[in-house]
């Protein structure tokens, strides 16, 4: 407890290096993990207090204490205690399974191994024992152990590179370097022993993008910021060892400081069950309250008159005592309205389905051998009730693989696909082999292109196709080198670069190698040195980059690739006719999905450029709005452009991406994209996944950089939605919670057409504030697609909760790495994508596979199912125990209010538990409306559980008033019947066995006929069950009245003989039909008129699926449409501002090759994963639904 206080209010971090005694006086948290919620000693209390949590266990504990008391129980303690005990039981042991494997996960990560900084040597040390101030050593392609400075490393100037896939989900490598006097400590262990630096710095907090600090360390002070900090969970690539010293350890790292609690989820049905229990039980009070009056009222005016045969004491016995008794021994006899075998059977039809997603095969991803798993069993309808899908970007929507797919030049496509006469697609490797590079060690034989013309433009030497692969092989960040084998190896900062380079390298154009001053191609085979005079970096507000070199004949070229929108306002007025054509293929191509830039390049005059260059070197010199004038002279010098064309690269979706959202959205989900990625490129992925179209209205970009301005675009946009007549609150709640969602609902139903938000992640932070959010929360979920840019993982979890606490919405969070495990653990459903990135998504998930196109069939058909299933267990469930119960009551108005049972009590015992227990739990597990086909083929099938129609409070009165007539017609048909009747032997057949014998048998009877009537789906388990539950009754019945029962337990078989008795009369089996035919043919006829007048989807699917016996008719598939109704930029380019500042200060150049280094080498371009995932064609990209079957509803 001291110690969470201290944390709570720690302002600074002071942290001395190689100083433990030190260190250990502020208590910093170790490097140890825990993401289990028990340990050995508060497993039970903990657990014990979660589950009484339920009412109904609170409930069934309160009647166990009542049964202990013997005056008014007239039920046998173990009656209750043993199924108690049982379900406590169960649910312990799955709770204590699942926290077993999330122990097992904590122990995996906390052994790994890490060498430390040990008194003087370097010791192999496990994470959790590592300490803040440690001196850790890391190699090529570990994990970072904890949040670390970085001191020094293989590289020049300090240098490292990270992939932070874990923390932000891109896979781009980002460079850190550590301060230049601690980088020339080398990888001396006896100067890095000696270091005993201190570092003041900020206390433990979640934002991964900022760090404040400052190193003390020989009498100097030397400021500490993000670039010099490497975060737990990054991985070292490309470097062959570095240094670092512990800021933060464990819970206390910006990866954990992330990641949210893990929660107790329930789904909805388990708090309306609470709702419902606590119902009944007040049901049950009135009920007590009326037989307990009865029975004062019964003993005061008749009652006297049986005193003296009973021998009771006038003096003890007084009527209002007797009635209080009798309503605590009446709420003990009808408990069973709601019995524990209720949750036992529960959790059964739970585990069932979680088995069913574990073992369907069409959930099996055979590429990596992955299965679909359920790692919860306790969430399963949840999955029919989803409204919103919040899904991460980069590794669940994308496989992040970057390929060159399509490129204009002078007018002209060269495309990786050709047309046939209809102008569709066609599978181009069946019909044209790829072309046919040279071979040689430079090319990259994973490289496919189709269309030949581009090589024999090449060939012949077309001057523009040279100039345009010519700038793709100059203007990138790439760094080369050779690995042991005398393959050249690309260390690419962004994807996109990697793909352009690599498709250039492949035509002939081959970057070889660059120092500060030279970049050197080999162009068809010669090679040429360019010498670079500037580099224009790239950066979000540019949108473009741009080299300027001088080539071997002494002519200055400026090479320009960026945004279309951007550059072609640079271009000279004589690129008029080709900006028209590269423009149209630019919209083409960003209608296909693909990721584009313009390529264009300008003759610089010597002259000219000496004069501009000497202006950049004094504007690199101020002081004053230094960056101001650098961009002004960039502007400058970046016009009057000659327009090349354009790259289209495909960031590949994975398979069955875009069937899968258009699915979901036909089941009204709506999907919003949160991703780290910038604007851009989500924005394009989001056209390629067809979430964003040019036929929607308008989409509104949220980018206000102030609390004020992003109020100002929100109420814009709300404006522009609305229209000018509605008034708005500006964020202030005015009225209550039922009022604002119904009048929500309302608006969402009267805004017409389709709408999108986009907002990117420093507005969110504004719009996330409490004046803000209620606008916000307003605008998104009144338009069809939202997409969140540039989020902290905080900020994915702030996101899901604002939805989950305003809008009264089933969520479901998807996603791949560990910067989604806050919003995975925040969403109803928490579901991992076993990827690239990890598996933390996947531990902190409550279902987990392999492709996001499986959530297609987890929602609509698992998810479904279950809904479907636990709702009509539930309705039968409910109308069962009421027409069980409440024959006691009936019963009491005939027996004094005596709180006698109506039946033997061994068959009260055996109702739930042997009697009726299988067939529903066959039908829970089992049943089905339709086919998991058309469940696929109909998502509009899904709304009834978004509507949470199948089973709410509407439908738990209705089962109620059918099971109190039947309980009704089971009592009073027998009743009327045998009154005053004699058998057919002429001996009396109205005594009270042969009654509740008779009443028992009509009851299993009953109900047996009407889970029959409810069972959609047959199968010989459900027939098995349902007749066999029907005979081991009969079976039971005969062994419980048999005189050799009877001569073993005389006490407790006291109805010998009454079973062969009464039911070898033709009159009871008459009086069985009756009843029987009474209880159910009300209901026949109400669904049948239902059904025949009023018939759901699902109805009418049904009658379609038993009308068609034959093989259903294969669809036609829709053909892919295009974007082409308005000017869209494809423009996506994944990459970060300042590696031309490193490029040209050579701090990044190797003074000559290192050795390889171990492991691994992290490129895009020279592994054998991206090798297979590349020479994989993305097929089925188009929706198959047929052509009755639209988008918009």
């Amino acid at each position: 407890m001291f110690c969470s206080k201290k944390k709570s209010l720690e302002l600074e971090r002071i942290v001395k290096a190689n100083d433990c005694e030190y260190n250990e006086k502020f208590q910093y948290a170790d490097n140890r993990i825990h993401t289990s919620k028990y340990n050995i000693l508060t497993f039970l209390p903990i657990n014990l207090f979660e589950q009484f949590q339920r009412v109904a266990n609170a409930y069934f504990l309160f009647l166990l204490i009542l049964q202990l008391i013997p005056e008014i129980s007239s039920l046998t303690w173990f009656t209750t205690i043993v199924p108690l005990v049982l379900v406590i039981t169960m649910t312990a042991v799955k709770d204590a399974t699942d926290d077993y494997f999330r122990h097992k996960s904590d122990n995996q990560v906390n052994n790994r191994q890490s060498e430390v900084l040990i008194d003087g040597k370097l010791q192999n040390e496990k994470w959790m024992n590592v300490k803040v101030g440690d001196i850790i050593k890391l190699e090529n392609n570990q994990f970072v152990a904890a949040d670390l400075l970085l001191l020094s490393s293989s590289e020049p100037h300090g240098l490292c590179y990270i992939e932070t896939a874990e923390l932000d989900g891109e896979t781009n490598l980002k460079v850190r370097h550590a301060l230049s006097v601690t980088s020339e400590l080398g990888t001396d262990i006896s100067r890095l022993a000696k270091f005993d630096g201190i570092v003041v710095c900020e206390a433990p907090n979640n934002k991964l993008d900022k760090f404040m600090g400052v190193l003390s360390w020989n009498d100097s002070k030397h400021s500490l910021d993000n670039k010099k900090i490497i975060l737990r969970g990054c991985v070292l690539r490309n470097t062959s060892w570095c240094f670092g010293m512990v800021i933060f350890a464990g819970p206390d790292t910006k990866l954990m400081q992330n990641s949210g609690k893990t929660k107790f989820k329930r789904t909805s049905i388990d708090r309306l069950m609470n709702t419902l229990v606590l119902w009944i039980f007040g049901f049950l009070v009135c009920l007590g309250i009326i037989l307990g009056t009865g029975n004062s009222i019964w003993e005061s005016q008749v009652g006297d008159q049986f005193r003296m045969f009973l021998f009771w004491n006038e003096r003890e016995k007084n009527p209002v005592f007797s009635g209080f008794l009798t309503f605590w021994s009446y709420i003990i006899i009808l408990n069973t309205v709601v019995p524990i075998s209720l949750y036992v059977s529960v959790e059964v039809i739970r585990l069932g389905h979680s088995y069913f997603i574990n073992w369907d095969r069409k959930m099996y991803y055979s590429g990596k051998a992955t299965p679909a798993e359920a790692r919860t069993t306790t969430l399963n309808e949840e999955l029919g009730q989803i409204e919103y899908v919040f899904s991460d970007k980069t590794g669940t929507l994308t496989q992040n693989i970057m390929t060159f797919k399509k490129c204009s030049i002078n007018g002209r496509i060269y495309a990786g696909e050709v047309h046939d006469d209809l102008a569709q697609k066609t599978d181009i490797t069946k019909k044209k082999e790829p072309v046919d590079f040279p071979v040689n060690l430079r090319v990259d034989r994973t490289f496919e292109f189709f269309d030949h013309h581009l090589m024999e433009c090449i060939k012949l030497g077309d001057p523009k196709v040279h100039e345009f692969l010519r700038l793709l092989a100059l203007c990138h960040t790439v760094m080369s080198e050779e690995n042991s084998a005398g393959q050249l190896v690309y260390q690419v900062q962004s994807p996109d670069e990697g793909a352009l380079v690599t498709a250039a390298r492949n035509f002939g154009f081959i970057f070889k190698s660059r120092t500060p001053e030279t970049i050197t191609i080999e162009e068809l085979g010669t090679r040429v040195t360019y010498q670079l005079l500037a580099f224009l970096d790239f950066n979000n507000i540019r949108k473009r980059m741009s080299v300027i070199v001088r080539n071997p004949e002494g002519q200055i070229k400026l090479y320009s690739k960026g945004a279309d929108t951007i550059l072609f306002e640079k271009l000279h007025p004589s690129n008029e006719d080709l900006l028209t054509f590269t423009s149209d293929h630019i919209s083409e191509f960003a209608g296909e999905g693909l990721r584009t830039l313009a390529i264009a390049y300008r003759d610089l005059d010597d002259k000219y450029f000496k004069e501009w260059h000497k202006m950049l070197e004094d504007a690199n010199a101020a002081t004053d709005e230094r960056d101001e004038r650098i961009a002004g002279l960039y502007e400058e010098i970046e016009r009057d452009l000659m327009l090349l064309g354009a790259t289209a690269v495909e960031d590949k979706l994975q398979e069955g991406v875009i069937e899968t959202i258009t699915s979901l959205s036909l089941a009204n989900i709506k999907i919003w994209v949160l991703t780290g990625d910038k604007q851009e490129t989500a924005i394009n992925i989001g056209y390629a996944c067809n979430m964003l179209t040019d036929d929607m209205n308008d989409v509104f970009i949220i980018a206000g950089n102030t609390a004020v301005e992003v109020r100002e675009e929100l109420r814009k946009a709300k404006e522009n939605l609305f229209g000018q007549n509605r008034s708005f609150s500006n964020g202030h709640v005015v009225f209550e919670k039922k009022q604002q969602l119904e009048l929500d609902s309302v608006v969402e139903e009267t805004v017409t057409g389709d709408y999108a938000l986009i907002i990117n992640g420093h507005s969110l932070a504004h719009a996330l504030e409490s004046d803000v959010k209620n606008d916000l929360l307003e605008l998104a979920c009144m338009c069809k697609t939202v997409v969140c840019c540039r989020v902290t993982p905080l900020q994915k979890a702030q996101v899901v909760e604002l939805v989950k606490k305003h809008r009264n919405a089933v969520t479901l969070a998807i996603g791949d790495g560990a910067n989604d495990v806050g919003m995975i653990k925040s969403a109803h459903i928490g579901v991992g994508i076993s990827g690239q990135e990890g598996l933390q998504a996947v531990l902190a998930s409550d279902y987990s596979f392999a492709q996001f196109r499986y959530l297609q069939r987890l929602l609509l058909v698992h998810g479904r199912w279950s809904y479907f299933r636990m709702c009509k267990f539930l309705c039968y469930f409910f109308y069962k125990n009421f027409a069980f119960t409440l024959v006691h009551f009936w019963f009491g108005f005939f027996c004094g209010f005596s709180a006698q049972t109506v039946y033997d009590q061994w068959f009260i015992t055996l109702f739930n538990i042997v009697y009726t227990s299988l067939p529903v739990l066959a039908m829970g597990i089992f049943d089905q409306d339709v086919s998991d086909q058309n469940s696929m083929d109909y998502p509009q099938l899904y709304k009834p559980g978004q509507l949470n129609l199948l089973f709410n409070k509407r439908k738990f009165f209705i089962c109620m008033a059918h099971g109190i007539y039947t309980s009704s017609a089971l009592f009073f048909i027998p009743y009327g019947a045998f009154y005053g009747v004699a058998g057919e032997d002429g001996q009396h057949i109205a005594d009270y066995q042969s009654f509740a014998v008779t009443m028992a048998t009509s009851l299993v009877i009953v109900v047996s006929v009407q889970i029959a009537l409810d069972t959609s789906y047959w199968t010989v388990i459900n027939h098995v069950f349902i007749w066999g539950s029907i005979a081991t009754y009969f079976s039971i019945l005969f062994i419980m009245h048999s005189n050799g029962i009877f001569g073993i337990f005389p006490d407790q078989f006291s109805f010998v003989g009454n079973a062969r008795h009464s039911l070898t009369q033709k009159c009871v089996w008459l009086v069985i039909l009756l009843t029987t035919v009474a209880s159910v043919m009300p209901v026949v006829a109400f669904r049948y008129l239902k059904v025949d007048l009023f018939p759901t989807l699902s109805d009418q699917i049904r009658q379609w699926q038993k009308a068609q016996k034959k093989a259903r008719p294969l669809q036609s598939r829709r053909p892919q449409t295009r974007r082409s109704s308005s000017r869209k930029s494809g423009y996506a380019f994944a990459h970060q501002e300042g590696y031309g500042e490193l490029i040209t200060s050579g701090k990044n150049m190797r003074a000559k090759n290192p050795p390889p280094t171990s492991g691994l080498e992290k490129t895009l371009y020279n592994s054998t994963s991206w090798i297979e995932n590349l020479c994989k064609k993305t097929t089925d990209t188009v929706s198959g639904f047929s052509q009755d079957k639209t988008v918009k509803l």
